[in-house]
């Protein structure tokens, strides 16, 4: 077995331009790690609901959290298969005709079934490690979860057991007729990316503390 890579599976098998898809373990954790937010979709009293949240990845699991009272989570630690999508966009790719239109983008899907992390260390840590995500630096500033908050916080973890990414890059894919690749219309990609802008203190925070870090991906180009 090569460690570098996940097992495909049949529902992880990728069909629709399979030389888009991915199973090697560097190209899912790097997308995994830049996401701020992933899509959770699951069945709830027989019907679809897809919810967005934030997720921190740690070895080959990802962790989602909330409210004890959360119809999602309690429907997950219940059973309920889950499937967990997270996207990055990276460009607008602009052809000389419009169905070769597209995006370039990073994504990741997995499957599975979510476990209830009942431990209150583990939970403490892994609410720390998702703050730290967020903001690099800030965990060790901040006061520890107390078990009151704790008690109200479910974490659920979803091993990486069947896993695929898929991307696009590159320029677009004008090539069904001679005539499309010299349309009289520009063609190209236009870039797009996540940026942190300038921090907005509370109150005369800004006098008082240093500003927080974000992640080196989201930090504004000079």
């Amino acid at each position: 077995m090569d460690l570098r890579t996940y097992s495909p599976t049949s529902r992880t098998t990728l069909h629709r331009i399979p030389g888009r898809g991915s199973y090697d373990r560097a190209v899912v954790h790097a997308i995994l790690d830049e996401a701020l937010v992933c899509h959770i979709g699951f069945i709830h009293e027989a019907s679809p609901i897809v919810i967005p949240t934030t997720f921190v990845r740690i070895d080959e699991q990802i962790f989602v959290h909330g409210a004890v009272a959360s119809r999602m989570l309690k429907a997950l630690a219940g059973g309920a298969r889950a499937c967990v999508t997270v996207t990055l966009v990276d460009g607008l790719v602009l052809a000389r005709t419009a169905f070769h239109h597209s995006m370039n983008y990073r994504s990741v899907v997995i499957l599975g079934v979510a476990s209830l992390e009942e431990d209150a260390a583990t939970k403490r840590d892994v609410l720390m490690r998702l703050i730290e995500k967020l903001s690099p630096e800030r965990s060790r500033a901040l006061r520890d979860p107390n078990a009151k908050e704790l008690a109200a916080t479910s974490l659920l973890a979803v091993s990486l057991d069947e896993v695929s990414a898929k991307t696009r890059s590159g320029m677009p894919k004008d090539e069904d007729e001679p005539e499309d690749k010299v349309a009289p219309v520009w063609a190209g990609i236009v870039p797009l990316s996540l940026s942190a802008r300038a921090a907005q203190p509370e109150n005369g925070d800004a006098e008082r503390y240093p500003l927080p870090h974000v992640p080196a991906v989201f930090r504004a180009s000079s």
